[in-house]
């Protein structure tokens, strides 16, 4: 392996039983597979959690070595359009597979950003070429998919996997490169992966540039993100009625780390939890974070945003 290979791809499990966090899911593919043939499959969930992986993974046990000829992957997110149906996609699923398969597999992925037209098209092409193609359909939102196609799959929803699942694959990496994981490394890993795998080895690997022992410290350097000890930090200071030192607070965390607003919102979401509030001011202060949330998606300035909830964060204070 060449020494600047992303961990991402080298550590991608090369079969279902590699696969971590879903065993039930596995278990299901594993039974396609043992009988040779499959239906067209759905998989829907967060990014990061093994869709892909398993999608490659079916077709690696099913076809073995002339697997690479009898799969193809397309990213709906590069092309969206109809064309795609009508071409690449119709073209691959016409020809007959090679060597001893039965079929071959066409893994669409990312297919939640098909135009409905595109979505459309690809029902029919699914029923035509039954007979020697297969799909997969990835996509981390199913309601976006329309429903004739979701009545011609079997769909699997993969949740994110837990934090016994993201150690484990984290602990087996580290072994492998000689790396040093510490408790606090290994907990900033699993804070920082919110359930996603890939988002955890990459935060592994930009950590095991600056050093070979990883602490909480070198992982939320080398990520830009903010210890959650600092956002509640800044929490409080606003409960407590110190608007102003929380806003220099959240000054201070924006230079050192580069934060972004919705990097900031979706932490102080997470605090928040932790901070023992009671349920009436809970609530009220979660609808506030969903509106400054909704509103820098729609543009809003950042800092104006973020400084107004932290005033809303102080005016709440007193009923904590």
């Amino acid at each position: 392996m060449a020494e600047d290979e992303i961990w991402t791809e080298k550590y991608r499990p090369k079969t279902l039983d590699e696969v971590v966090g879903h065993e039930q899911i596995v278990k299901r593919l594993k039974s396609y597979v043992k009988s040779g043939n499959l239906p067209h499959l759905l998989f829907s969930g967060p990014p990061g959690v093994g869709k892909t992986a398993c999608s490659i993974a079916i077709a690696k046990e099913l076809f073995g070595d002339t697997w690479q000829s009898n799969f193809t992957e397309l990213n709906a997110s590069d092309e969206r359009g109809i064309d795609v149906v009508r071409n690449n996609i119709k073209n691959f699923a016409r020809t007959a597979p090679l060597g001893s398969a039965s079929f071959k597999i066409i893994f669409l992925d990312e297919a939640d950003a098909l135009t409905s037209d595109a979505q459309s098209a690809l029902r029919r092409t699914m029923e035509r070429y039954t007979a020697t193609c297969r799909f997969i359909i990835s996509c981390n939102y199913s309601s976006k998919i329309i429903e004739p196609i979701q009545s011609r799959c079997a769909v699997y929803r993969f949740g994110a996997l837990s934090s016994k699942d993201i150690e484990t694959g984290l602990k087996n990496i580290a072994k492998n490169e000689n790396l040093e994981i510490t408790k606090d490394g290994m907990e900033a890993l699993i804070y920082i992966s919110k359930g996603d795998m890939r988002r955890a080895i990459n935060a592994l690997q930009s950590s095991a540039t600056v050093s070979s022992r990883i602490t909480s410290e070198v992982v939320y350097q080398t990520t830009s993100t903010a210890r959650p000890e600092e956002i509640n930090e800044m929490l409080k200071l606003a409960l407590n009625g110190q608007f102003m030192d929380a806003r220099n607070r959240l000054d201070d965390l924006l230079v050192t780390y580069g934060l972004s607003g919705s990097d900031i919102i979706d932490q102080i979401y997470r605090a928040t939890f932790e901070l023992g509030l009671d349920e009436d001011v809970l609530v009220a202060l979660v609808d506030r974070i969903g509106e400054a949330d909704f509103r820098l998606t729609e543009g809003a300035h950042e800092r104006i945003q973020i400084e107004a909830l932290l005033a809303h964060y102080k005016l709440h204070g007193k009923s904590k």
